[in-house]
């Protein structure tokens, strides 16, 4: 789930930063264009339904392909509803549980064939984010846009399908909700939601290739931080977590509300949990090669 930038898309043309930050760009629901990946191999992308290992350009336009395939990605047939997990603390997984257990009631969050997007409900959110790739640009389709609708989802724009998540909150409270929490990968939008509503839980995304400045950006404005292939997310924001979820690729609380949601994940889990006291940032050395 990954917002980056204040833009509306050319119609029928996607901009996607997707696997190892990788450049695409999907246009009538083709693969037009593939960029050089950031990294070389992720241990979240050997997880995949369609595995990326090593991530080459050719591997990475195989995955967005498939997606396209799949559930209709970055075109008029984008299903937007699904429950379930991918992984047990990623960005839509945990929006979609706080959603589920009531600590929040509206999450703010980018789609393709939509952009920014007010989300009530865990499946949609999950639905949407969940097999998103950090999204740039998109263009709005009026299927998509129903669906959403009829999802108890509300779009920003759907006239241009802009991603502004600064407005999409706006959005959110004028509409009533109170409890909102926005994913968000600019720093600059991260400081104006802070200041605008100090209330609101952020969760920094698609963080891979971040500068210095922009991590500490997050880590003083953020509720959760997730690191992706970040070197310095996980020099910056870890080394001043409160908490760490995950070792390959963790999600690090940089807040008490931040702190509080993972535990509370963590609580409902039936799976075996390891609880311990440690240094952070933690890794056990699986880890995104290389950092950047």
């Amino acid at each position: 789930m990954s917002p980056v930038s204040h833009e509306s898309g050319d119609k029928n043309t996607h901009v996607l930063e997707a696997i190892g930050r990788c450049r695409v760009i999907v246009s009538d629901g083709k693969v037009i264009e593939v960029g050089v990946p950031r990294i070389k191999s992720c241990p979240l992308a050997r997880r995949f339904g369609l595995p990326v290992d090593p991530i080459t350009p050719e591997r990475v336009r195989e995955n967005i392909e498939h997606r396209i395939r799949s559930f209709g990605l970055c075109t008029p047939e984008r299903q937007v509803i699904m429950g379930g997990e991918f992984v047990g603390f990623g960005a839509s997984e945990l929006l979609s549980f706080a959603l589920a257990q009531g600590i929040l009631d509206c999450a703010v969050i980018a789609g393709d064939g939509a952009g920014t997007v007010l989300a009530p409900t865990p499946d949609l959110v999950q639905g949407i984010g969940g097999r998103m790739s950090g999204l740039v640009r998109t263009c709005p389709y009026p299927e998509v846009i129903a669906r959403i609708e009829d999802g108890g989802g509300v779009v920003l724009d759907p006239s241009r399908g802009t991603i502004d998540q600064v407005e999409g909150a706006s959005l959110a409270y004028i509409g009533g909700y109170r409890k909102v929490g926005v994913t968000l990968a600019a720093a600059d939008d991260a400081l104006a939601l802070r200041r605008k509503f100090p209330e609101v839980f952020l969760i920094a995304v698609h963080t891979t290739g971040i500068s210095a400045e922009e991590a500490l950006i997050f880590a003083e404005t953020c509720d959760l931080v997730t690191s992706c292939a970040s070197r310095h997310v996980r020099e910056v924001a870890g080394s001043r977590a409160l908490l760490q979820a995950g070792s390959s690729i963790p999600v690090f609380a940089m807040t008490r509300a931040g702190k509080e949601l993972l535990l509370e994940k963590v609580r409902v889990l039936d799976q075996p949990m390891v609880l311990m006291g440690a240094r952070l940032p933690f890794d056990l050395g699986n880890l995104p090669d290389p950092l950047v």
